[in-house]
C-alpha cells in the first residue's frame, strides 16, 4: 500500500518577474515500509523536495497525499497537528533540547499524545534499547557524543510511531563509525517495525542502506535504483556509477 503519493510537484521561489523553478513536476510514490533515499547534485532540489513532502515548505502546484490524507489544502494549524501525530523528523543538527535529559528529549512527542505513562515508559525502554542508548537516559545532550545525539534524535522521531519519518542528511555531522552505527539501527527499525523512512543524503554509503534510491537532477526525477536482493556493497557500486553519470554529488546546503 502506498503511504505517500506526490503528483506534479512544482516549487517556484521568487516573484513573477524574478522566479526560480526548483521542482519541475515531480511524480513520486512511496510504499509503506520502504526505506528510500533521495540523492542528486548540489542545487538539484532534493532538500526542497523533502521540505515540501514533509509540509515544512509549501508547494506551488501539485498534490501530496500522505496516509490517504490530501495535504495540499490544509491550513497551517491542521498541518501542524498532522505533523505532530503522523510524521517524524531526524535533522542533521540533532535539534535536541539541552535542558532535557536523553529520556525527556525522546519522550517529548508523547507529551501531546493520549497514552498512559506506563505505555510511554515501555515504548521508551524498547526503542532506547534497540538504538543502544538506554544507559544514557539520564545524561544531557552536552554529555554524549554526536552519534549518541543522533540516535537520541532518531528515537524521538520513532517514539510516537509515525506513519512516515523524514531524515535530512542524518549522517552529515557524524564520523564514519557513528554514521554506520546509525544507519544499521535505522535499517533494523525499518525492517523490524515496518517504519517508512525517506532520507535525503549526498553520501552513497548512506544510500546503500536503503531499499530504493531516487536521483533528482534539475528539479526532476532523473532515475531510480532498486536494491532488491542485492548485497549492500554491490548496491553501493551501482549508486556510485549512477552518481558518476549525474556528474557527482556534493553536499547540498
Amino acid at each position: 500500500m502506498s503511504i505517500l503519493e506526490a503528483r506534479k510537484i512544482h516549487k517556484i521561489y521568487g516573484t513573477k518577474q524574478n522566479s526560480q523553478e526548483v521542482l519541475k513536476g515531480i511524480d513520486l510514490t512511496i510504499e509503506e515500509g520502504e526505506f528510500v533515499s533521495i540523492m542528486g547534485p548540489s542545487g538539484s532540489g532534493k532538500t526542497t523536495l523533502l521540505n515540501v513532502l514533509s509540509s515544512i515548505d509549501k508547494l506551488t502546484h501539485g498534490s501530496i497525499i500522505i496516509n490517504q490524507v490530501e495535504m495540499t489544502g490544509m491550513k497551517e494549524k491542521q498541518l501542524a497537528e498532522f505533523r505532530k501525530r503522523h510524521l517524524g523528523f531526524i535533522f542533521q543538527e540533532y535539534n535536541l533540547l539541552d535542558t532535557l535529559t536523553v529520556k525527556e528529549n525522546i519522550l517529548l512527542p508523547l507529551s501531546i499524545a493520549k497514552i498512559s505513562r506506563r505505555e510511554a515508559s515501555q515504548r521508551f525502554e524498547s526503542l532506547a534499547a534497540e538504538l543502544g542508548i538506554l544507559e544514557l537516559k539520564d545524561k544531557y545532550p552536552n554529555e554524549i557524543s554526536g552519534g549518541q545525539k543522533q540516535r537520541t534524535s532518531a528515537a524521538r522521531a520513532f517514539i510516537h510511531e509515525p506513519s512516515l519519518i523524514f531524515a535530512d542528511e542524518p549522517t552529515g555531522a557524524l564520523d564514519s563509525k557513528a554514521a554506520s552505527d546509525l544507519l544499521n539501527k535505522l535499517s533494523d527499525l525499518n525492517q523490524r517495525r515496518r517504519s517508512t523512512i525517506i532520507m535525503v543524503t549526498h553520501d552513497p554509503v548512506a544510500a546503500s542502506y536503503c531499499s530504493r534510491v531516487i536521483f533528482i537532477k534539475d528539479g526532476q526525477v532523473y532515475t531510480q535504483l532498486n536494491r532488491g536482493a542485492q548485497d549492500r556493497q554491490v548496491f553501493f557500486q551501482d549508486i556510485m556509477k549512477t552518481q558518476g553519470v549525474l556528474g557527482g554529488v556534493q553536499h547540498e546546503h
